[in-house]
């Protein structure tokens, strides 16, 4: 092979973390020689500066994940980076160079591709790592918080797995809009998210869970529950949810399904349960996500959204944070360098 032919080659392929199997994360492998893709239409070619950690990236490795990747696939799908190509029928492209933060598929590598009706310019003065979260956690945060939940100022939020990616997004966000935040969280992580402004943190284990937060109101029970635990907390959210006015956002599940009847909904639990997936949201109801959008820009410019603070790690050691996130042992944004 020629030297240029050999550069030409070299230029096609990059660095990426390949799924094998739905065998969890101890499959998740990385290769040097995956091909780099090329933008379609209405997309990007980002050059990715840092890709998010998400549980939804867990679940995808172990093929739970509702309409996820086959495996083998490139695995990842947020990210923050350059754009360095752009495909046909973008309507007002960004510039070339401006760096973005969206998601799509493909996202722990060194070039992935992402809607461009999708993205948010970084804002200045940020680096992409620091705007990791702004399209995933703290949409899922605020859709959760606002359009579904209808928080207002004096009500009573419970989130559960405040020290989360989104969990910490929530707690900003509701102590923001007026609310009094009860979280719950494992011990250890209780001083990160009391730090954040929650008004009591409580181990999410204890056994008398739901016993406390009524006590804790008085009786009256929360006004909105934020619900991404599943199985482990489920029962205690239906229990403290105020009947008839109170509201539970379902929005993950990472300790496993729960079950809630029609017979329970008639006769036992009556508050409203509302289902949230972000990416069934922006494709479904894109006006609605890109509401979400243009407020989030409006907290950055506040001051309200700080530049994030993610743990970052090379892209070699993305099998095991994802190996610590399944396993609960991880605090606040994670996310991976593809090019370290």
């Amino acid at each position: 092979m020629e030297i240029n032919e050999r550069q030409q080659t070299a230029d096609q392929t990059m660095r990426a973390l390949i799924q094998q199997s739905h065998r969890g994360p101890k499959d998740l492998a990385l290769t040097t020689g995956h091909r780099r893709p090329s933008p379609g239409p209405g997309e990007y070619l980002i050059r990715v500066g840092a890709a998010g950690v998400n549980f939804a990236d867990v679940m995808q490795t172990r093929g739970t994940y509702g309409g996820g990747p086959q495996a083998p696939y490139a695995a990842g799908f947020e990210a923050a980076g350059e754009i360095v190509g752009t495909g046909a029928d973008v309507e007002r492209p960004l510039p070339l160079g401006t760096h973005v933060i969206g998601a799509g598929p493909g996202a722990f590598a060194q070039y992935m591709t992402m809607p461009a009706a999708g993205v948010l310019p970084v804002p200045t003065g940020w680096s992409d790592a620091e705007a990791i979260g702004m399209v995933l956690n703290w949409a899922t945060a605020l859709a959760a918080l606002k359009p579904l939940g209808e928080i207002e100022a004096g009500e009573v939020v419970l989130l559960h797995a405040a020290a989360g990616g989104v969990g910490q997004a929530a707690v900003r966000l509701a102590r923001h809009y007026g609310a009094r935040v009860i979280a719950t969280a494992s011990p250890a992580k209780h001083p990160a998210v009391t730090a954040l402004g929650a008004d009591e943190v409580l181990d999410s284990r204890r056994p008398d869970l739901a016993e406390v937060i009524t006590r804790l109101t008085d009786g009256a029970g929360v006004d909105l529950v934020l619900e991404s635990v599943g199985k482990a907390t489920f029962a205690t959210s239906l229990a403290v949810a105020k009947p008839f006015t109170g509201r539970i956002v379902v929005l993950g599940a990472a300790s496993g399904d729960a079950a809630v009847t029609t017979h329970d909904l008639v006769f036992t639990h009556h508050a409203a349960i509302k289902g949230l997936h972000i990416g069934a949201l922006a494709a479904q109801a894109p006006a609605l996500y890109q509401s979400l959008l243009a407020e989030i820009e409006a907290l950055v410019s506040h001051g309200v959204y700080p530049p994030g603070t993610p743990q970052v790690h090379p892209l070699s050691e993305g099998p095991e944070v994802l190996r610590q996130l399944e396993d609960g042992a991880t605090h606040g944004k994670h996310a991976l360098d593809p090019w370290r």
